[in-house]
């Protein structure tokens, strides 16, 4: 059995997750990672169901107790802030929509917490995420990452970034399992969190709405700018392109006679561009910044099945290789692809790779 790296939220599933790892024999050590940095114009602004809240990490301690488990929390604040939060800020300033659920995975739980993971002598990091990973033989085959059992819980589209490495390095006992036996073994493990509600939006921002905590954390990025149509017709004015994203309907300040939508940031003019509901599809996206989870990217054209979001259903496509990144045609036309959003492909249940949607 090996040494394991446990990243606990205080969360029912990284519970959960520690205590199967640990009734299968292995030696787990529990951490909490310390991810919210320290601002100082800002000092109310902390989730208490966030990783980092003392409650969060008082949960995560008392299961390390009820495990008989050592447990340590961990000082991830200045890479998080490096690598998502100030990610999360330059995306929408240059007219993108971020998802910093992806590079807290890539660059926080399963590459620096990697690295901590080795100084403490473990072979692995495990988290409470719902996907499967199948490992392969050294040296023939290779790692390949599944969705989950539960469709209603899968998160493989989070975890697209995911390399032969990292999964070689990974633990995800819960891609076995439904959210509601992963409460019910909770109960009968007598784990304080069994019945502790989710956290369902992103965990560094403390409003209703993202654009306060832009506002509020990095005011500089926003200037005000024209609100115009595809016909470049001045019909309002907006605060700043960082707070609005391809899609969005609500709180234009427009007055039309049909519903617009955000069909497009133009950020060389600083324009916010609407149109009706119809300007919204599109038919050919390109990726970039693309991860291929076997192998090379397919040069010649192959099928496959997208999602361009985490709840979205998936769409057959068309992929090929175009210069450095992916070129994805899809079968019908789709609504509101999102430049900077995640575009994952799959083959039945299993992640092909997946990239970053630029155009």
């Amino acid at each position: 059995m090996a040494r394991v790296i446990v990243g606990m939220s205080g969360g029912v599933d990284s519970s959960v997750t520690a205590a199967l790892l640990k009734r299968a024999g292995h030696d787990v050590i529990g951490v909490t990672l310390n991810v919210w940095p320290d601002l100082p114009n800002m000092p109310e602004m902390r989730r208490e169901d966030a990783c980092c809240a003392l409650g969060a990490v008082e949960d995560a301690r008392r299961v390390a107790d009820a495990l008989d488990i050592p447990y340590y929390v961990l000082n991830f604040k200045e890479a998080f802030e490096d690598r998502v939060i100030k990610d999360f800020v330059s995306t929408y300033a240059s007219g993108r929509t971020p998802n910093p659920c992806i590079r807290c995975n890539q660059f926080i739980k399963f590459d620096a917490l990697l690295v901590k993971a080795r100084q403490l002598g473990a072979a692995f990091v495990a988290t409470g995420h719902y996907a499967r990973i199948e490992h392969g033989t050294q040296g023939s085959e290779p790692n390949r990452l599944r969705k989950a059992a539960d469709p209603t819980k899968d998160q493989s589209y989070v975890l697209y970034v995911m390399t032969q490495e990292r999964l070689g390095a990974a633990m995800m006992p819960l891609g076995d399992y439904a959210k509601t036996e992963t409460r019910r073994l909770a109960a009968e493990l007598g784990l304080g969190v069994a019945d502790k509600p989710e956290s369902q939006d992103i965990c560094f921002v403390p409003f209703k709405r993202y654009t306060e905590f832009i506002e509020r954390y990095a005011p500089e990025v926003l200037q005000p700018g024209p609100i115009v149509d595809r016909d470049g017709t001045v019909l309002g004015e907006h605060r700043g392109i960082a707070l609005h994203t391809v899609g969005q309907r609500r709180g234009l300040g427009v007055a039309a006679g049909q519903p617009l939508f955000v069909t497009e940031l133009d950020v060389v003019n600083n324009a916010v561009v609407v149109g009706g509901p119809e300007e919204l599809l599109r038919s050919t996206c390109a990726l970039e910044d693309v991860n291929w989870i076997v192998g090379e990217a397919p040069v010649e054209p192959l099928r496959a099945m997208a999602k361009a979001r985490y709840r979205a259903a998936e769409v057959a496509c068309t992929v090929w290789r175009d210069g450095h990144g992916l070129r994805v045609e899809f079968e019908l036309p789709q609504r509101a692809i999102t430049p900077g959003q995640a575009l994952v492909l799959y083959d039945g249940e299993y992640v092909l790779g997946g990239g970053t949607i630029s155009r």
